[in-house]
């Protein structure tokens, strides 16, 4: 389903991922979400499989975690709306990095990685502004595992 709410613009302008673009880079972006609503207990992307796309949460909340070497599988944090997740497929080519699940009912935007290119070849500062916002959230998320590992490595006095 098409995205198309008046009141869609500012929630995405608010967004990490939206951040900074104009009025119709805006709603080009726009015009390249689908919509995707997921039931609570399903699963969104699964750790390990190819992934092409990424999404940002406009209601929900989703629960994302990683299997480990003893098949353990380790909560890793929590979406909410406003948030993004799957960025990195974008960017590396590489299956997905972790499972994500939505604990209640979830709505989605969806952009594929086909869509973000067709923004890259219609719209080069709108494609620049979204890479720096997905960079930008990537140093946010790579800060914040630093300091839970600093804070772990001094709990277990290593």
């Amino acid at each position: 389903m098409t995205v198309t709410a008046p009141d869609l613009k500012a929630f995405l302008l608010a967004t990490p991922f939206f951040g900074g673009l104009s009025d119709p880079s805006l709603d080009l972006l726009i015009s390249m979400l689908v919509e995707c609503r997921y039931d609570a207990g399903a699963t969104v992307v699964a750790e390990g499989e190819p992934g092409r796309s990424m999404f940002i949460v406009k209601s929900g909340r989703l629960a994302v975690s990683k299997r480990v070497v003893s098949g353990s599988v380790v909560p890793i944090s929590r979406l909410e709306p406003g948030d993004f997740f799957g960025e990195m497929t974008l960017i590396e080519m590489q299956n997905r990095s972790a499972t994500v699940v939505a604990e209640s009912p979830t709505v989605l935007y969806e952009l594929t990685a086909r869509k973000l290119y067709a923004c890259y070849k219609a719209d080069i500062h709108a494609y620049v502004i979204v890479l720096q916002n997905i960079n930008r959230e990537l140093c946010r998320r790579l800060r914040r595992a630093d300091d839970r590992f600093a804070e772990q490595q001094m709990r277990y006095g290593h």
